[in-house]
């Protein structure tokens, strides 16, 4: 599936289930219903680009979408404790960056543990045939990168952002950036080259 197939057919609707209701006091249904707008809007604007974001480190659609959507959530959630609001987006692409190598964690637990207690079924012809697609191949070269250099390149190739706000998002120094983008790219061209 290609990322950018994503935006057509994703489900990119913010629930409705924190509404003002019975019981809920009114000081907190102004500070609950300003944190959905807010959220609202960050969401409606960015959850396309944080999926395919998403997808592009874990390969599976509907594990990215429910990366973003969780990310969403918590950022809902801790609206109020927000530093700064105008931030928002840095701390969901955080959000949806950790969720993923999170699940990548438990991805690789989880072959380990099957790989264990039986051996996969090998490729058909056809399925070999079909995986000799460019895209598919630089897909399956990012996929095979160290984690670190995958984030670098994903975040600095497809979302276009700057060293710095890489680094920041990573945890990491603007320099570490530079350079695990650097091997990232050596790395590829290299996979890619013994390809052709």
């Amino acid at each position: 599936m290609d990322p950018d197939d994503l935006a057509g057919a994703a489900a990119l609707r913010w629930t409705d289930a924190s509404r003002t209701g019975p019981g809920r006091p009114r000081a907190f249904s102004q500070a609950a219903d300003s944190a959905e707008t807010a959220v609202e809007a960050l969401y409606t604007e960015h959850a396309v680009s944080l999926i395919r974001l998403a997808y592009l480190m874990l390969g599976d659609r509907p594990a990215a979408e429910d990366v973003v959507q969780d990310a969403f959530c918590n950022v809902f959630r801790s609206w109020d404790r927000l530093a700064d609001p105008a931030r928002a987006l840095p701390y969901v692409r955080s959000c949806v960056l950790n969720a993923c190598r999170s699940a990548l964690r438990r991805r690789v637990v989880g072959r380990r543990v099957t790989s264990a207690m039986y051996a996969p079924p090998a490729i058909s012809a056809e399925a070999a045939a079909l995986s000799q697609s460019e895209r598919e191949e630089v897909m399956q070269a990012v996929g095979r990168l160290p984690g670190r250099q995958r984030e670098a390149l994903v975040l600095r190739f497809y979302l276009d952002l700057p060293d710095q706000e890489i680094a920041h998002i990573m945890g990491v120094q603007p320099s570490t950036v530079r350079s695990a983008t650097h091997r990232a790219l050596k790395a590829l061209g290299q996979s890619l080259e013994k390809l052709s």
